[in-house]
C-alpha cells in the first residue's frame, strides 16, 4: 500500500483515513506493507509494517529495471531525476531508445533518494523518484496486490504493477476537480488520468466522487466502486474543553483553500453576526487562502468576533471542537469529509454542504448548499439559539456516526482485493 502521509504526520484527512482502513482492513486479517516516502519513526505500527521509502536502495543495474524502463517515456527535468510524468509536461522527451543512450553509471540513476514527504514546491520530483522506489520495493517484497492513495501515489502503484504483475487498486480520496474546481492542473490531471486507467480496480471515497471519476475521466462504470469512509471511534475522555469566553463559538476546521468554501463560512458569519453579535466563530487550519481570508473579516469588521487558530492536529482539534458548539463544513466540492464524524463523535451537531460525501451517509446534520449563505447562517443560527436543535442532532448523531466504523469499511475493500486475486 502507498500513500504519502501517515499519522501523526498528517496534513488533512488523506493520512487520517489512510490509519483507518488499514486498522479496519487488519481487522479482517489482511496484512499490510505501508509505503511512505519519509517516515519519522513516530508512526502507529500497530495495523501495518511502515516502509521508509527514503531507506531504499535503487539498485540501477539490476536487470529487471530494464523491464520498467521499456515501460515507460521519462523526461529529465535537470540533471539529477528521471521522472514518471505525462510526456507533454516538460520540454525534454526520452523515448526509450535515447534512455538507452543514458550510461548507468551517469548522476541521473541515484542509488538512494532522500524524500522530505511533504507538499512542496519539488513535489511532481518526489512523486517520480517515489515511482522508481515502488519498482525496487516491488522486486524485493513478497504481495499480492497493489493499493495507492491519490495521485501523488499513482505512478509508484503503476510501477509497481509493471514489475510485478500484481493487480493495481487505487483509491480516490480526492480529485483535481475537487482541488481546483474547473482550473486543472493538467499534470496532476495527466497523473490522476493515467492512474485510473492503468488500474484494475478504483475505490471511490463516496458516489460524488465516484461520478466525477466516471464523467472527467472518462472510466467505465463497472471498474469504480464506492466504499464510504468511517471515523475512529473516540478513545480520549481527558479532553479539556472550556471556552473560556462566554459565547457560543461555531468552528470551520479544515484547509483555508477554494475546495473547502472558506469565504462562505465568513458570509455566513456576517449575516449571523448581524442578527446576534454575541457568538464567536473559529476558522481553523491553514492554506493558500488564508491571508484572503484575514483581509475579508477586517474588511467586513468582524475581527472582534472571528479567530484564526493556523493548522490544527491530533489533541488540539478534539480540544477545539470540544470547545465547540457547532461545527460547519462548506465544501465547495468534498469527496468525502472526515471532519463532520469526528465533530459529531465529540457531540457537536453539524451544517455541511450538499456537495460532500459524507451527506450520502448522515441523516442528522443540517445540509446546504455551498453557495446558499443565508442558507448556511439560518442553520448556524438555528442551532445557537433553539435548545431543541443541537440536542437533538447531538444525541441522533453520535448514535449514527458511531456505527461508521472503518471496520465496515476494510471489509468492503478486502472483497474488492478477492475478487482481483481470483
Amino acid at each position: 500500500m502507498f500513500g504519502w502521509e501517515f499519522p501523526p504526520h498528517i496534513s488533512g484527512g488523506l493520512g487520517t483515513a489512510c490509519f483507518g482502513l488499514t486498522k479496519g482492513l487488519a481487522k479482517h486479517d489482511v496484512e499490510i506493507i505501508f509505503v511512505v516516502p519519509k517516515a519519522y519513526g513516530d508512526e502507529s505500527q500497530e495495523a501495518v509494517r511502515l516502509v521508509n521509502a527514503s531507506d531504499i536502495n535503487v539498485n540501477m543495474k539490476e536487470s529487471l529495471y530494464k523491464e520498467y524502463w521499456k515501460r515507460i517515456e521519462y523526461m529529465e527535468i535537470g540533471s539529477s531525476i528521471i521522472p514518471y510524468v505525462s510526456p507533454e509536461e516538460f520540454e525534454r522527451i526520452h523515448s526509450q531508445k535515447e534512455l538507452e543512450k543514458i550510461s548507468q553509471d551517469s548522476n541521473v540513476f541515484t542509488d538512494r533518494f532522500e524524500f522530505s514527504g511533504t507538499y512542496g514546491k519539488n513535489l511532481l520530483e518526489e512523486v517520480s523518484r517515489y515511482a522508481l522506489v515502488a519498482s525496487a520495493l516491488a522486486m524485493s517484497k513478497d504481495f499480492d496486490i497493489i493499493h495507492a492513495h491519490d495521485w501523488l501515489t499513482y505512478p509508484a502503484g503503476i510501477a509497481a504493477k509493471y514489475v510485478s504483475g500484481k493487480p493495481l487498486v487505487i483509491h480516490v480520496h480526492a480529485t483535481e476537480f475537487d482541488r481546483s474546481g474547473e482550473n486543472v492542473n493538467p499534470q496532476v490531471f495527466d497523473i490522476e488520468k493515467k492512474g485510473m486507467e492503468e488500474a484494475d480496480k478504483i475505490i471511490a471515497v463516496s458516489n460524488f466522487t465516484r461520478n466525477i471519476i466516471i464523467e472527467k475521466y472518462g472510466i467505465p462504470e463497472d471498474k469504480v466502486v464506492t466504499v464510504h469512509n468511517a471515523v475512529e471511534p473516540a478513545e480520549r475522555k481527558d479532553v479539556n474543553g472550556s471556552k473560556y469566553v462566554p459565547e457560543k463559538i461555531v468552528t470551520f476546521l479544515g484547509r483555508i483553500t477554494f475546495q473547502k468554501g472558506p469565504d462562505y463560512f465568513i458570509e455566513a458569519a456576517r449575516l449571523v453576526l448581524e442578527r446576534d453579535d454575541n457568538i464567536r466563530f473559529v476558522m481553523a487550519g491553514s492554506g493558500d487562502l488564508m491571508e484572503k481570508m484575514i483581509h475579508r473579516v477586517a474588511q467586513l469588521r468582524i475581527g472582534h468576533k472571528f479567530h484564526f487558530t493556523g493548522f490544527l492536529q491530533g489533541t488540539n482539534v478534539d480540544r477545539m471542537l470540544a470547545m465547540s458548539d457547532v461545527f460547519v463544513m462548506p465544501s465547495v466540492s468534498e469527496p468525502f469529509g472526515i471532519v463532520p464524524l469526528e465533530a459529531m463523535r465529540s457531540n457537536v451537531p453539524v451544517v455541511i454542504s450538499k456537495q460532500s460525501g459524507v451527506s450520502e451517509v448522515l441523516k442528522h446534520a443540517l445540509k446546504v448548499d455551498f453557495w446558499d449563505v443565508h442558507g448556511m447562517a439560518d442553520a448556524i443560527y438555528g442551532l445557537t439559539h433553539y435548545e431543541g436543535l443541537p440536542k437533538m442532532f447531538s444525541k441522533y448523531g453520535k448514535n449514527e456516526v458511531e456505527s461508521l466504523k472503518w471496520e465496515h469499511s476494510g471489509l468492503k475493500v478486502k472483497e474488492v482485493y478477492e475478487e482481483m486475486i481470483k
